[in-house]
């Protein structure tokens, strides 16, 4: 029992820079919209975890567990004795009772993953480990704690194994195009998750500059003295706001076959969230707790995700989104929009005697 009052459920060793707890807290407090109204209907829906967890019998999560054992290094008290604190914090901060299981995995590549059907577990690779400092590491495990709360791993085990089902099954084209709708499916909203967890990794180590760190390096390798993070986030803004319509298209094209958004979008989300209000009264300790869960409205939740869609396209500098904004509006001359910002698609200019904004003629 610490002098708090609070039970640490193994979760003793905390650093000495000061930060808020966390007590109860659910996790819809930092799920992005999307994300949580995805959740929130899922869970809403009668044995749809059971139906899932049936799967296991064909989901290799076994040898994923085996693999991960035999093949990489435990994080422990006699291991990797630096992350295990950071890991066993981070469950403090969050108030994640039971603390999962961790691997260090040799591979250069800086990657993290939280896994798993029936108990997450959670990947970090020597690219990684050796890419971040302490604070940035942090905000990192803060993130993967964040996918073991919101109950990520088992969406995230499944696309895995759909993902690996794909390549097999890729001979048979219906059964390959069916399968790979709902990995598409299921990449869409591991997007928007991992946008919950950035949150979840900031309100863990609670420093903003830390996590914009960690997203750079990620992005541009361990050259932090020739970064500038303005310069970075000026990036998201210039890929959101520049180019024509069909740069918007290229832009969706290239994200579909992406698990994870953008970095530069992850940035400027993150940075976005933390000079909020939603993000001043978690701090606060005003937040949605757990036991309120059961009691979460789907409607309500849906409702919530469609405002800041409404709002997202509203502000939106993306080309295709201004256009939706006009459609919306009913703004004039929208044939000469769309045909301007296609220009260049084809090698034919409109005829100089005819208005741009003019009605197409039979045959156009």
């Amino acid at each position: 029992m610490s002098d708090d009052g609070h039970e640490h459920n193994g979760h003793e060793n905390v650093p000495s820079r000061q930060r808020k707890r966390f007590p109860g807290i659910s996790s819809r407090a930092y799920e992005h919209p999307a994300d949580r109204s995805a959740l929130v209907a899922l869970r809403k829906l009668s044995g749809f975890d059971t139906v899932f967890k049936a799967l296991s019998g064909l989901l290799p999560e076994r040898s994923l567990r085996l693999l991960f054992l035999s093949d990489s290094v435990r994080v422990s008290d006699q291991q990797f004795t630096h992350l295990n604190d950071m890991l066993r914090d981070a469950c403090y901060i969050l108030d994640l009772e039971k603390v999962p299981a961790m691997y260090v995995n040799q591979d250069p590549q800086p990657n993290a993953m939280c896994i798993g059907l029936d108990e997450p577990i959670i990947v970090v690779t020597t690219g990684l480990v050796e890419l971040l400092d302490e604070e940035e590491m942090r905000a990192v495990v803060g993130h993967e704690v964040g996918h073991a709360l919101s109950g990520h791993s088992v969406y995230r085990t499944i696309l895995l194994f759909l993902t690996s089902l794909a390549l097999k099954v890729a001979w048979i084209p219906l059964g390959n195009l069916a399968i790979m709708a709902i990995v598409t499916a299921l990449r869409e909203w591991f997007r928007k998750s991992e946008l919950s967890a950035d949150r979840a990794g900031l309100l863990v180590g609670q420093d903003l500059t830390a996590s914009m760190r960690a997203l750079m390096k990620i992005a541009g390798g361990n050259h932090l003295h020739e970064m500038n993070v303005d310069a970075f986030l000026k990036q998201a803004e210039e890929y959101e706001a520049g180019g024509d319509l069909r740069d918007s298209v290229l832009k969706i094209l290239n994200v579909l076959p992406r698990s994870h958004p953008f970095t530069t979008v992850r940035a400027a989300e993150l940075k976005k969230w933390a000079e909020s209000r939603d993000y001043q009264r978690i701090l606060d300790g005003h937040y949605p707790r757990r036991g309120e869960d059961k009691d979460t409205s789907v409607s309500d939740s849906f409702r919530e995700s469609a405002s800041h869609y409404a709002d997202h396209v509203k502000t939106s500098k993306d080309p295709l989104m201004r256009l939706v904004t006009d459609i919306a509006g009913g703004a004039g001359g929208l044939g000469g929009r769309v045909r301007r910002g296609f220009d260049g698609f084809t090698a034919t200019a409109p005829p100089k005697d005819r208005p741009t904004d003019a009605p197409p003629r039979d045959g156009d």
